[in-house]
């Protein structure tokens, strides 16, 4: 693979749609690697489908052994709707086990959510992204205005990469609202995980995902219980940091 520079993508395709933005990582890359846990994500792989031959997308998914019930259904109807493999990765056993029994099963709610996420989200992440040159995720900018407001729709991931093995982090769907994924999901009939239509907007683990009420931010669901401002389980830990060179979008 020839040099990616994210800034010039940026520049070049800052406004392009986001089935234009995949079209251009997969001729850029030759492989599409895409993350999926919710609705953004599975109007992605619809998206990557028909830019990207099936065996050159490859979808990943982390299973943190806290999942609803409606979310394992719902990796399967994917699955299935699209007839794909999707590499589902869980965390160190060991790990989780020493956890547990160190603090019980909810010691989130005491210590903060960071320490049960880096075992059972961010060590499988790192796993699954180790040698990979680029990965493909459905944040927005609207998603968390405290974290994600100048999110770029291409990034160098110095959380995940390394000089030797650098990882480009694709976000296709920086600029969209939540209003234009539901609208692509309606008009093509994408699958989706029943529990939105109970209220859940950002889904994660059962213990600490809850349904949010009306007005309220789609980041208020998760972790409820902590402040409201950086709201990220690790897996874009570069939203926190601002570690990653920011590119600028072109007037």
């Amino acid at each position: 693979m020839p040099s990616f520079d994210p800034n010039r993508f940026v520049l070049e395709h800052d406004r392009d749609t986001p089935k234009e933005i995949l079209r251009a990582a997969y001729q850029a890359f030759g492989e599409l690697t895409l993350s999926f846990s919710g609705a953004e994500d599975v109007v992605l792989i619809d998206l990557a489908l028909k830019v990207a031959p099936k065996e050159s997308v490859h979808v990943f998914a982390l299973d943190t052994g806290r999942l609803h019930p409606e979310t394992y259904a719902f990796i399967e109807r994917v699955r299935e709707h699209y007839g794909i493999a999707i590499d589902v990765r869980f965390p160190d056993p060991e790990a989780v086990q020493a956890l547990v029994q160190a603090k019980g099963l909810f010691s989130f709610f005491r210590d903060g959510h960071q320490e049960c996420c880096g075992i059972r989200k961010v060590a499988p992440l790192r796993a699954r992204l180790a040698g990979l040159p680029v990965w493909v995720t459905g944040q927005r900018r609207d998603q968390s205005p405290g974290t994600r407001s100048s999110l770029q729709i291409a990034e160098r991931d110095l959380a995940f990469g390394s000089e030797e093995s650098p990882l480009y982090k694709l976000n296709p769907l920086t600029h969209w609202s939540s209003e234009e994924v539901w609208s692509y999901i309606r008009m093509f009939n994408v699958p989706y995980n029943p529990l939105h239509e109970r209220g859940f907007v950002s889904i994660g683990c059962e213990p600490c995902t809850r349904p949010t009420l009306p007005g309220q931010h789609e980041r208020e669901g998760r972790w409820w219980w902590e402040e409201q401002a950086g709201k990220e389980c690790g897996l874009h830990a570069t939203n926190l940091t601002g570690a990653s060179p920011q590119a600028t979008r072109p007037a």
